[in-house]
């Protein structure tokens, strides 16, 4: 019965709030900004190396922070982070010559040194989901002196493989230069229905498992929110777009080493920073090889590959998430929270034999000032 009734309330069912958790703008510039939540009434970040977080440039930031009680970046904060977001906002009409430099190197430089510097080693932990994750690498390999660690979710590196997004837009039929002078920024809605054709019968999925599960209002309020920010797109800046399927997707610059962030080679094997690539088995989006293959290229050290079930949304988001990944997130963080150097103070010299006593030296007799001096 319960199930008809939400069934039946389903289109004039509240929308579930999302993106709550209390934030301040800390910086703001063009479309974007930069948040920071505000923990609790009466606690105070435990961890010194803040962490930011870097949503796909196409996606609302709120899915960090979907529902009240569901959410990455209210549980992050709880669990003692200082915890800042990028908001991309809405790119207007005027915003069609913004470039991948001016996104990637600008605009996430400022927020990754604006965080940095709240830290005693003037260093950030970075999170970046897709291509939020692909921008965060980008900038790590070109300008690395910020960056504390990266923990990528679904990030592609590789853009070789053989998905549908891959074959498409190296298609001699896909003309980025003609989409990019008839649009502009190219619409939310050309890139909503290339992903829809990744999984044409995902629609008829969904109404499935909402029919099935419909007497469960939790479920219902989590899928309404994930459904709310799925539908609340933004458009992609026209040279920016460019620029990303002409040198990435067609030209695998970041694999060929070829890649340069304004003039400075952005090569993978510079990242020497603690690395965690989280990868999803049921990824349509982006195949779970094509984010994979970060971690035998970093130069670093300290690299985890995590190969996790799940889709690209699905397992970011999900119960299951919140009880595992999100924890794992948290505790990459939490051990690599080095505190700030200690300045090396010199070594006390250890006492050396006195030496002889000089004979005092005659005292030397003093010139006559000359005319000029003497005047002035």
């Amino acid at each position: 019965m319960k199930r008809l009734k939400n069934l039946a309330s389903l289109l004039t069912r509240p929308r579930p709030p999302v993106g709550t958790t209390p934030a301040d703008v800390v910086h703001r510039e063009n479309k974007w900004r930069l948040l920071r939540y505000r923990p609790a009434p009466g606690q105070a970040p435990k961890l010194q190396t803040p962490v930011l977080l870097v949503p796909s440039l196409i996606n609302r930031h709120y899915v960090m922070d979907l529902l009240p009680g569901k959410s990455m970046a209210q549980d992050l904060v709880a669990a003692g982070h200082d915890v800042y977001c990028i908001d991309w906002g809405t790119p207007g009409d005027e915003d069609r010559f913004v470039d991948f430099d001016e996104i990637c190197d600008r605009y996430l430089g400022r927020a990754i040194r604006h965080v940095a510097r709240t830290s005693p080693r003037n260093k950030t932990h970075v999170l970046g989901y897709c291509l939020g994750g692909t921008l965060a690498t980008i900038h790590a390999a070109a300008r690395p002196e910020h960056v504390a660690s990266l923990f990528l979710l679904a990030a592609p590196v590789s853009f070789t493989d053989e998905g549908a997004l891959a074959a498409w837009t190296r298609s001699p039929q896909f003309n980025v230069g003609s989409i990019v002078q008839g649009f502009g920024n190219v619409p939310w809605q050309l890139m909503q229905s290339a992903f829809h054709m990744l999984r044409p019968t995902l629609t008829a999925a969904k109404a499935v498992g909402v029919i099935d599960r419909a007497a469960n209002d939790e479920f219902l309020d989590g899928f309404l929110a994930l459904e709310t920010w799925g539908n609340d797109n933004v458009a992609f800046p026209g040279e920016c777009y460019r620029q990303y399927i002409e040198q990435l997707y067609r030209g695998d610059a970041l694999m060929q080493g070829t890649f340069a962030l304004s003039g400075i080679p952005a090569r993978l094997e510079s990242i020497s920073c603690p690395v965690t690539s989280v990868v999803f088995e049921h990824d349509n989006i982006v195949p779970w090889q094509s984010a994979a293959a970060l971690i035998d290229r970093v130069s670093s050290k300290d690299k985890t590959l995590l190969k996790l079930p799940g889709g690209h949304v699905g397992a970011v988001v999900s119960k299951a998430a919140q009880k595992n990944l999100w924890p794992k997130m948290s505790a990459f963080w939490a051990e690599r929270d080095d505190a700030a150097p200690k300045p090396k103070l010199a070594p006390t010299p250890a006492p050396s034999a006195p030496r002889a006593k000089r004979p005092a030296r005659a005292a030397k007799p003093s010139r006559p000032k000359s005319k000029a001096s003497a005047t002035g």
